[in-house]
């Protein structure tokens, strides 16, 4: 019997949570998404030794304070890290819009087309790329706004069913549900473990996955954040799945049966509505675990934000010494 990777790819889109330049060349996904924090893993990799020496030569040729020009160099090599990858996967890479610009949507348009001027500079067209932002109300109009200029965009750190359905209203091309941090909130939270089925993240992504469907809603589900390979076969035949290299290898080494759980045929009647900003903030606010995972999220990618611009800066500084 074929591997449960294998069957998986036959019912569901398998995308490569990593920037491991090696990982994806073997285990060959579809996609490839980053966040702060692979961006950094990757860079720590004597693969992109180099990209880190070319970016901080470039860098010493810009203007401006020395922390603007951190940035800069910081950006070069995240969409050098994203560069790699679009060499490895027929499909989309996506690349992060920096959380510390969450809350601001004039300033993540303006990163978010940075971005994809920073690719076309490199010969890598925009379809090609997904532009990721966080699910805030700021993130979400941003993404309106870019998918009407014809950028695709993929909305992460999204816990709830009011972003999934600000979301759809703001006709984004991807959303990112994540399954492992919801679980581990209701873990702490009650103390309790879950199988798969009663996993709160599953359940969450079912609805959301169901919803859409009810309604012909076209905007790609893509589960996330996954702490087991139970939380994956529990959502297979969803749209796409962003999986760990770990978890991709765990399922190709397991050759039992792969039941799929998710299907556009068998969806169930559920009423559209929309939100607007009003009633997407009193939702997020009866929601503890959607707020905050968000909330956490964001300080996460912006603490490794952080930490890449500084080694940036000791790298400019090596070099100017």
């Amino acid at each position: 019997m074929t591997s449960k990777l294998d069957q998986l790819r036959e019912i569901t889109t398998v995308v490569a949570d990593t920037g491991d330049i090696e990982a994806v060349a073997r285990l060959k996904p579809v996609d490839c998404t980053t966040n702060p924090s692979i961006v950094l893993k990757a860079l720590g990799t004597p693969m992109f030794a180099d990209a880190i020496k070319e970016a901080v030569v470039w860098g010493k040729k810009q203007g401006g304070n020395p922390e603007s020009v951190s940035s800069a160099v910081a950006d070069r090599l995240a969409i050098s890290v994203g560069a790699a990858l679009v060499k490895l996967v027929p499909g989309r890479v996506s690349t992060e819009v920096d959380a510390d610009l969450s809350f601001d949507t004039e300033a993540s348009l303006a990163k978010a087309r940075s971005i994809i001027a920073a690719y076309k500079d490199r010969g890598i067209d925009r379809d090609r790329i997904l532009i990721k932002l966080a699910s805030t109300w700021e993130g979400i109009r941003a993404a309106e706004v870019l998918q009407k200029e014809g950028i695709d965009c993929n909305l992460t750190l999204l816990f709830s069913k009011a972003q999934a359905i600000a979301c759809a209203d703001a006709k984004v091309f991807l959303i990112s549900p994540f399954v492992g941090r919801i679980l581990d909130w209701y873990k702490k939270s009650t103390g309790k473990d879950y199988t798969a089925e009663e996993d709160p993240g599953v359940i969450s992504v079912r609805e959301i996955y169901n919803y859409y469907k009810a309604n012909d809603i076209k905007t790609i589900v893509m589960g996330a954040s996954f702490r087991n390979a139970g939380e994956i076969e529990a959502l297979a035949g969803c749209d796409r799945l962003t999986i760990s290299p770990a978890l991709l290898d765990e399922l190709s080494k397991d050759s039992g049966k792969l039941e799929r759980k998710l299907s556009p045929e068998s969806r169930k009647p559920d009423a559209k509505v929309s939100v607007d900003e009003k009633t997407f903030r009193w939702m997020m606010n009866e929601d503890a675990m959607a707020t905050e995972k968000l909330a956490e999220g964001i300080r996460a990618f912006a603490k490794d934000l952080s930490t890449l611009r500084t080694m940036v800066q000791k790298e400019l500084q090596l070099a100017a010494a």
